[in-house]
């Protein structure tokens, strides 16, 4: 099962990522670009994923994902950290999300 300590651990470790408290809540930056939260009780996470992306994640494994009602006009999608398979799931999903925000020049 995946934590909120393995989610700030893997999202630190991507390069020029920061963490901000904000609408009391850890989230965390890249160039200043909010790429993941830790909403609620730290027991899921909101991350970037394209619009069309995400309606196919919450079809496909609705256990694992979801829209928060505030969040549906954008291109967030919530993930349950326990409903993960492992550590490279998590990995997979934060640096999918990074990407989104990072700068070109980071991306190589």
């Amino acid at each position: 099962m995946t934590t909120s300590d393995d989610v700030r651990e893997i999202a630190l470790s991507l390069p020029e990522t920061t963490e901000k408290v904000a609408w009391s809540m850890p989230t965390f930056r890249v160039a200043g670009k909010m790429f993941a939260t830790l909403p609620e009780d730290e027991t899921s996470m909101a991350v970037r994923c394209p619009k069309v992306e995400r309606d196919e994640l919450v079809l496909a494994e609705p256990e694992k994902f979801w829209i928060a009602d505030h969040e549906a006009g954008f291109a967030w999608v919530r993930v349950r950290l326990a409903a993960l398979d492992d550590l490279e799931e998590l990995r997979d999903i934060l640096l999918d999300s990074w990407r989104q925000a990072a700068p070109t020049r980071l991306l190589d």
